[in-house]
Order: C-alpha cells, then structure tokens, then sequence
C-alpha cells in the first residue's frame, strides 16, 4: 500500500512538471512569437520609410511625391547614408546605404564612422557643463581668469563685458569666426589651438577675437567652441580628445566615437571617405580638424542616438550618468538668442519641443533632432558634403511614419503676381557676413541665388512672402514706411535668418 501511494504521488509530480515545462514552453512560444511579430512590425517601418521620402513643400492640388532613399541617393551623388530612429526612449532601428567610398563595394553599416562636422559642439558642451558641475568651471566667469595658454585679447567691446562659458555655448560673446575649413590628410604640420586662436601659421584661418559687445548679438561662432576647448584643457591639463573620451563618450555608451585628429590609423577601416557634391572623393578621404570641440567628433548615428537618449532620460529626470536632470534643463533651456548651451531649440509644447544640431565639414554632411519629451527622434549622416537636400526628405519621411506632426511638408498655395512687383525685391542680401544672397528675375520668374551655383524659383504666398519648393521655411521682404525692401528674413528650421540688403 505504501508503495502504491509513493507511485501515486510520483505520477503526480511528473505530470505536474509536465504541466509547467508545457506552460513554459507555451510562454516561450508566445515571447518569441511576439519579438518575431515586433521585429516584422519594425521592418515594415524601415521599408515605409525607405519609399515615402518627402520634399519640404508640397503645392495645393499636387499628388504626393514619396520617394525611394536609394533613387534619392543616385539623384544628389551621395555615395552612403547611415540612420539610426530613436522611438519609446530607445534605438528601434538602426542602418547603413550604400557605400563608404565611392567606386568601390565597401558597405556603409551602422558601425561606420563619419565626421560629425559641427555636431560636435553639443557633445563638447556637455564635457564643459560637466566641468561646471564638479566646480571647475563657472558658467559666467570671465574665461581669461582661467585660460593659461592663451588669453583673448582685450579691446573696446570687452571693457564692460566680458567672454563667459555661458556666452561662449549659447554663440552670444561676440566671437569672430564662423567656421573652419579644415586640413588637407597630407598636412606635416597642423597649427596648435593657440596659434588658431590669434591666426597665425600653419594656421589657415582669421585670428578669433571679440569684435562685437559680449551678450549683446548671438553670432554662431566656431571660433568661441575652440576658445572653450582651450580653457577645458588648460584646466583640466588633459589632451582634449583623452579629456572627452573619459568623461562623455566612455560614460554614454559611445564605443565608435573619438575626438583624435588626425583620426587614429586603428578606425581606418570603419571610416566613411568624405566626397564633394558630385561624389568625387577628397584627397587622403577627409580633411583634419584640428578644431575638436568645434567640428573633430567622429561618431555613427547610433552612438549619437545613445547621446540623444541619455539627455533624454535626464531632463526627465530618469538618468544622471554624467549630467544631473537640473543640469540638462539648464542645457535645454533657451537662452539670450533662442538657443541652449551648444545646441538648437524648436517647437513649443510636450509633443513639439525638440533639441537638435546639423553638421558640415569637408565631405560629410548630417543632421541630429530629438524630442525632449516623447522619446523619438532620428539621426542622419553622410559622406557627401551635398546632401542636405536628400537628409530633409529623409527626415520627413521618418516624421511621416512615426507621426512627428511639426515636422511634415508644409501645405502651400501660390499666389499669381505680377513680375512688375518683383523690381524693390532684385539686388543683392549680406548673409552673415559671409556671402551674398543675390535676388534676380529669369524668364519673368523671380528666383533666389544664394552662395552656391544653384538659382532657386521663389513661389508667392503674398505680395512679401515666398517659398522655395526645394527648401523648408518661408522668405519674408520687409519694406520700410516709404515702400523701399530693407532686409530679407529666412525662417527655416526654427531659425530666424535676417539679409540686409546691400
């Protein structure tokens, strides 16, 4: 009898595991079928996306024009393209087109290195926000207290104000040089940031000074990123690229980024060769920088995604990896000009507000937006240095699949006018100080030429407003009392653009 309850209760517990190996293996079923139908779900997003790129503009009464990237590629020259889709606070996909060098069957993926051009600077900022976080650096110190190697020089427009870190992230301490053409690879003597800063040899640009009131004017100045890579070297007595490498890109997870220039001979092979508008490649692949905080990042789009997150996470208080939550509010917080510190703000409300920063050098061209709040956001990189075009259709297609309301084309209806009315408009715009932006009419159709070959039709929306079908924004002339155009406005990208004219 013993042994028949000792049987009995055997083939209980059998049965009983039987029971639960079957309710797991029913529970692994259900899991893996559910990341097969979440990995298929996924695809089908990639392909929508892959097809439906978007124009900027798009006229009322005309069919939609969805595009495929690879045809979109072929049409502007650019020889790869690399994306990564930020969606629910995480990477959702990420993937490489095309190829790293022209000519060749070299495939971009999503571990390929392009230069990151002036999306550099937010990353460098939140290395020197960390620095003012741990008590190193003052937000609205005169840096000349602090800089060692190098002081900027004092003159009329600093008596009463001076260069602050603060002025220097927001482009609003009155800094001269816009940007930086960069250096051939063959270069044997690259100039010391010292012999940048005030222009002298090997250096190839203007010296950078103070020519306007600090705080006074927001100018965008790669010049004022490179003073502040100084000060952060001179006081932490580190390399740059070491300095940023141990506190930023280590701590935010980005394993295929660096700041070394020249770029380390060991990254080589998972470089992207930069290539002009008609993917003809540069001499030596890319150019050198020299100018880090400014324009020397190296990265993929995943590894600027994982930036994005982190940043994400922190304002909303859910990670303090590097930054606190209060610091990146600060960061993303407009200050005097519309920006934050190193990086562009757009949009208003929860659903709209994003943080963003475009970057050109030599051969690259790319483009980083992220939501502070609803956890999307995308970035695209290239390797032509013509490829803004082809990075907006792609953007609109991204914000068409993953519902980014404020980032769609825009709805447009053209208004006949008379060319009679296009004579205050014709002459020439300063952009910047920096190129002319000249207005002029063809075939009795009034048309924008801007710093490059290409002449642009203007479409009237009103007597004063235009667009341009090839471009986001609107292009505003602005007529004084007596009915004479004194300046264009470009709005673009929540930007603000003012061309007086000449």
């Amino acid at each position: 009898m013993k042994f028949l309850k000792l049987s009995l209760k055997f083939c209980l517990l059998v049965i009983f595991v039987m029971q639960q190996a079957s309710a797991v293996n029913l529970l692994a079923q259900s899991a893996l079928s559910d990341k097969k139908s979440d990995s298929n779900q996924i695809q089908e997003k990639i392909k929508r996306v892959e097809n439906n790129l978007l124009p900027p503009v798009q006229t009322k009464g005309d069919p939609a024009a969805n595009m495929n990237i690879i045809e979109r590629m072929k049409y502007y020259n650019v020889p790869g393209v690399s994306i990564a889709v930020i969606n629910n606070g995480e990477i959702e996909w990420a993937k490489g087109y095309g190829v790293r060098e022209a000519g060749t069957n070299l495939p971009v993926t999503t571990e390929t290195l392009f230069q990151a051009g002036s999306i550099s600077k937010p990353v460098a900022a939140i290395g020197a926000l960390k620095m003012v976080q741990d008590g190193k650096l003052q937000l609205d110190e005169d840096v000349n207290k602090k800089l060692v190697s190098w002081k900027i020089p004092e003159n009329e427009f600093t008596k009463e104000q001076k260069v602050t870190l603060r002025r220097l992230l927001t482009h609003n301490a009155g800094i001269s040089v816009w940007g930086f053409p960069g250096y051939s690879a063959d270069t044997k003597l690259l100039p010391a940031v010292p012999q940048i800063l005030d222009g002298i040899a090997p250096a190839n640009t203007k010296p950078v000074r103070v020519i306007e009131t600090p705080g006074t004017n927001p100018s965008y100045s790669g010049g004022g990123f490179t003073v502040m890579q100084l000060l952060m070297t001179d006081v932490s007595g580190k390399p740059f690229p070491k300095l940023m490498d141990n506190m930023i890109l280590k701590k935010f997870g980005m394993k295929n980024s660096t700041f070394e220039q020249p770029l380390p001979q060991s990254f080589y092979e998972q470089a992207a060769a930069g290539h002009t508008g008609k993917a003809e490649k540069f001499a030596g692949n890319w150019f050198i920088y020299p100018e880090m905080a400014a324009a020397g990042l190296w990265t993929t789009p995943s590894d600027l995604a994982s930036f994005a997150i982190e940043l994400q996470q922190a304002y909303a208080g859910k990670s303090k990896k590097v930054l606190s939550p209060e610091t990146v509010k600060q960061m993303l917080t407009k200050q005097t000009g519309g920006r934050g510190f190193g990086i562009e703000l757009a949009g208003e409300g929860s659903k709209a507000f994003r943080f963003s920063h475009s970057g050109t050098n030599r051969g690259f061209h790319n483009n980083m937006i992220a939501y502070t709040e609803t956890g999307q956001g995308a970035i695209v990189m290239t390797n032509s240095d013509k490829s803004d075009q082809l990075i907006g259709e792609i953007f609109r297609s991204i914000a068409s699949e993953y519902g980014w309301v404020d980032y769609l084309p825009k709805e447009k209806t053209i208004v006949s006018l008379d060319p009679r009315n296009f004579v205050p408009y014709l002459g020439e715009y300063d952009f910047m100080g920096r190129a002319k932006y000249v207005v002029l009419t063809e075939d009795g159709k009034l048309k924008l030429k801007a710093a490059g070959p290409n002449k642009y039709e203007l479409f009237a929306e009103t007597e004063t407003k235009f667009f341009i079908k090839e471009r986001p924004g609107e292009i505003v002339f602005v007529k004084d009392a007596e009915g004479r155009v004194t300046e264009m406005i470009i709005y673009t990208n929540g930007q603000e653009i003012h061309l007086k004219k000449l």
